[in-house]
């Protein structure tokens, strides 16, 4: 009975410390950014976007990756090679801030695929980009392929790494709205 007792006691104590847990973290509107996936994406949307003159929060920004991520953009050099330019969310903010500030850039999630398995997630997003919220056309879209990992209390972004569309290589079907 002791023994039962003992366990009970256990049980309703990790219950009441999860519960409070639980509350801190609703009710921390940082933590509700990285809450979920749809939480997270939307977040690193949010926080890469702005028109011009705007300056972006980056320490929100880096408060979305994993210690150890990776932001990787890819494209073609001069010699038509595809390249990969592995950047870390400080090396991202310290090639793009400026560049971001005095262009405007704002980014729109126009479709979404995610796969989850337990604590990992892939998440394929395609993105529209306007230069001004007054842009009737995007200048450029693209897909970026995310992974995440919850770590028990929240989602954090593992990588982002992203093409853009070409004339060669357009968007397929299955990744735009239907």
């Amino acid at each position: 009975m002791k023994k039962f007792l003992f366990i009970l006691i256990c049980f309703l104590a990790a219950s009441n410390m999860n519960a409070q847990f639980n509350a801190r973290n609703f009710l921390n509107p940082t933590m509700r950014k990285v809450g979920s996936i749809d939480a997270i994406i939307n977040e690193l949307y949010s926080v890469n976007s702005g028109k011009k003159g705007y300056e972006r929060n980056w320490t929100d920004f880096k408060y979305l990756f994993y210690p150890g991520s990776k932001i990787i953009a890819t494209g073609k050099s001069l010699d038509g090679n595809h390249l990969a330019k592995y950047m870390s969310a400080e090396d991202y903010k310290n090639t793009s801030k400026e560049w971001l500030k005095e262009n405007g850039y704002i980014e729109k999630e126009i479709n979404r695929k995610q796969d989850v398995f337990g604590n990992i997630a892939h998440v394929f997003s395609t993105f529209e980009v306007y230069y001004s919220e007054d842009d009737p056309y995007p200048a450029l879209r693209g897909i970026k392929s995310i992974q995440l990992l919850n770590d028990g209390s929240r989602w954090w972004i593992i990588n982002v790494y992203w093409m853009q569309e070409s004339d060669v290589q357009p968007i397929p079907r299955d990744y735009l709205p239907n």
